[in-house]
């Protein structure tokens, strides 16, 4: 089928010109919800930097300036430095003149002039002041980031941001080591986008609709001209029933399907060129992925088993329109059609006839998931609108815990099949208890997981000798004791009090002293861009973040995430 043809540029908003190549990604409510996020940074402290304790300048401008150039609506820099020779090293976001000035102001300043979409502000103020006098402050934002952070006040910060149910990125880079750290305690993900998605088409169980459509065509009446632009959805259908007429039943295996295929083949009409049909040749090559069934995939089965029991005024309104769907699957026992058509040879009537058909059924689906949930809330005695005679002109019904809109209906009923629910553990749960990192996988293949247990331990000699290992060069010797008897004391730790579970080798333990907790602009640019990826994931609810820690070592350009 010819496509539709482009909107001129001239007739484009400026902010879809501007944000175009985003807005395929993650489409207009992506880009809606992302304009209206609020984005926390918490930069290192005066007092860390005064101590030497390196700076979160660079990490945290590169963090922020892969959110400011795709739009995020608001950013809020909480840093009480100032700019320093260390900054002007190594961050490219200062200059000399900037030199004994508020860091925070000056990066936000440099920041902002790459998208004025984007608003900001500066806290002069540490997070350790602020979690002490406001521990209320982080409760409005989207997303807290924490930028080379200590323990203690990463710790402080991440109980307070879990009893806010706020969530938290964050993010470390040392020498050639980034760290990236995500805590939420729940995240619903509605839109995974997985690879290879198969086209939904009922081509073995056709709704009553389309099986009306594929039994008025009758491929041996039709013209060339109309046979050759056929919809290949109906070829590969009217060739199905001859199968099973003569099987039984729908090809099972490759070879049937092999078989299928020629038979396909065998209907093709040579075109007057005496080229194949290309509509035939479309069938041919869609056979394996037309030919699914419409089970109930065991992904969503699992979330049907974390519905909450019993439904309350409190709960999100993604678990009530999961409820309704769940009743529409015990009363249809297949899942809604998606109403997406992917695109194929045809004319253009033939193609929106059959377009509109699905996108019909799929619209009946998801009024049906809407009532039944509109149902749950009646059930909670919650303000619903009557579905048929008083819905509101936005299309909202009142369901518990806040609104369930049609839009959210269509888009949860689009993508039933993939929907994904993520639940983390905090931060300060993880310090705070026994780490498991899969038995003896760093003594053995040296593993980018020694430098977790190697930050980790950094962060233990920083915490009794207040620097980081090897920052002073004339105590680095003295420093790679020391670091080894925090590393030992830390996986006995883990261990349950008895030998050490893992042995790591004096070679990393020497390069982590050699860092001596070095900013690498490069490194940190690697790595703020990561950051910003996962933190625009969380604020979409699109894609599936990591879960929950990642670990990049940029030496030997490899990358390792871990559940901890």
């Amino acid at each position: 089928m010819d496509s539709k043809p482009a909107t001129p540029l001239s007739e484009q908003s400026d902010k879809t010109k501007k944000y175009d190549r985003q807005l395929r990604l993650w489409g207009d409510h992506g880009q809606a919800l992302l304009e209206a996020a609020h984005v926390c940074l918490c930069g290192s402290s005066a007092a860390m930097s005064s101590q030497g304790l390196g700076s979160s300048g660079v990490l945290g401008a590169e963090v922020l300036r892969s959110l400011v150039l795709p739009g995020i609506g608001k950013v809020t820099v909480l840093d009480d430095a100032l700019v320093t020779q260390c900054d002007l090293d190594n961050n490219l976001f200062v200059s000399k003149d900037s030199l004994g000035k508020p860091r925070g102001e000056q990066l936000l300043q440099c920041l902002l002039e790459m998208n004025p979409d984007v608003r900001g502000s500066l806290v002069e103020q540490s997070t350790e002041g602020i979690l002490s006098t406001q521990p209320n402050f982080f409760d409005g934002f989207s997303v807290v980031v924490a930028v080379n952070m200590h323990e203690k006040t990463l710790l402080e910060l991440s109980e307070c941001l879990w009893r806010a149910k706020v969530p938290l990125v964050v993010v470390r880079s040392y020498g050639f080591i980034g760290y990236i750290r995500i805590q939420v305690e729940e995240l619903t993900i509605v839109e995974s986008h997985p690879e290879n998605e198969l086209p939904d088409l009922r081509l073995l169980d056709p709704f009553p609709a389309l099986k009306k459509y594929f039994d008025s065509v009758d491929l041996e009446s039709l013209s060339d001209k109309d046979h050759s632009h056929t919809p290949y959805v109906v070829i590969i259908y009217k060739f199905l029933q001859k199968w099973i007429e003569e099987h039984g039943r729908p090809p099972q295996n490759y070879k049937e399907k092999k078989m299928f295929g020629l038979m396909i083949r065998d209907g093709m009409r040579q075109k007057s060129s005496g080229e194949p049909e290309e509509n035939f040749e479309e069938a041919i090559k869609a056979i394996n992925t037309c030919l699914g069934d419409c089970r109930i995939p065991s992904s969503l089965e699992e979330l049907f088993a974390l519905l909450p029991s019993p439904i309350t005024p409190a709960t999100p309104p993604f678990w009530l329109v999961l409820a309704g769907l769940q009743t529409f699957l015990e009363e249809n026992k297949r899942l809604p059609v998606t109403g997406v058509v992917p695109d194929m040879t045809a004319d253009s009537a033939s193609y929106i006839e059959m377009q509109n058909i699905y996108r019909e059924q799929a619209a009946l689906d998801s009024e049906a998931v809407l009532r039944h949930a509109q149902d749950r809330c009646q059930q909670l005695s919650c303000r619903t609108s009557s579905l048929a005679e008083t819905r509101p002109a936005n299309g909202e019904v009142k369901g518990s815990g806040g609104l369930v809109s049609e839009s959210q209906v269509r888009l949860m009923c689009r993508h039933a099949s993939h929907l994904r629910v993520i639940h983390g553990t905090s931060v300060a749960a993880e310090y705070c208890g026994k780490v498991n990192l899969g038995g003896g996988e760093v003594e053995v293949s040296d593993s980018d997981v020694v430098w977790y247990v190697l930050l980790r331990a950094a962060d233990v000699f920083h915490s009794e000798f207040r620097c980081w290992p090897g920052y002073h060069d004339h105590q680095v010797e003295a420093d790679i004791v020391r670091l080894k008897v925090c590393v030992n004391r830390l996986l006995s730790e883990w261990g349950g009090g008895s030998a050490p579970v893992f042995t790591v080798k004096d070679d990393h333990i020497h390069e982590m002293c050699r860092y001596g907790a070095a900013q690498i602009h490069s490194v940190a640019s690697y790595v703020g861009g990561c950051a910003a990826h996962e933190i625009i994931k969380l604020i979409t609810a699109q894609y599936v973040p990591l879960n929950n820690t990642l670990i990049y070592n940029a030496a030997t350009a490899t990358s390792l995430t871990l559940t901890l």
